[in-house]
């Protein structure tokens, strides 16, 4: 079922993320889309759950983010749910970012899609290193005890 449009704001976040990867730096970039793609995530229907950052050439990609396609719309409007989408950065941001792609281990992930105060569609990405399991185990039992101080606090 299709939800209401999103005019600004947050779309979608990856919280997967934030647990997968030690998020060291983040940038935002503006990513090149037809207006299909547009209205679908205006609708919601994207997941970036598995998305990541990869370079071709001189110019970094987004890829495995899925924007399904509206169940309204008509059938002569087909795209690629799973295709690379351009990011759009300066030069400087994205000689940065291939540099921190070339260290060992560095990542880049999409953390959050949202709309700005212009309306247009910009993508947060974040350089993050993963995570081995001990850090997960810290990360669930921060995240636990928060949880527990806030209902204590919440009762008196």
């Amino acid at each position: 079922m299709v939800r209401s449009i999103i005019k600004s704001g947050q779309v979608c976040e990856n919280r997967k993320a934030r647990f997968e990867y030690s998020i060291q730096d983040t940038i935002e970039a503006g990513i090149a889309l037809t207006g299909a793609e547009i209205k679908s995530i205006r609708y919601g229907l994207v997941n970036i759950t598995d998305g990541f950052v990869q370079r071709r050439g001189d110019n970094l990609f987004l890829a495995g983010v899925v924007i399904q396609k509206l169940p309204t719309a008509a059938r002569y409007i087909n795209f690629d749910e799973r295709r690379l989408r351009q990011l759009l950065m300066h030069r400087g941001q994205i000689n940065r970012l291939n540099g921190k792609l070339a260290e060992k281990g560095a990542t880049i992930v999409p953390l959050k899609f949202y709309f700005n105060h212009r309306g247009r569609l910009k993508v947060l990405l974040g350089v993050g290193y993963g995570k081995n399991r001990a850090d997960k185990r810290e990360t669930i039992k921060r995240r636990e005890w928060n949880r527990e101080k806030a209902r204590l606090t919440k009762g008196r």
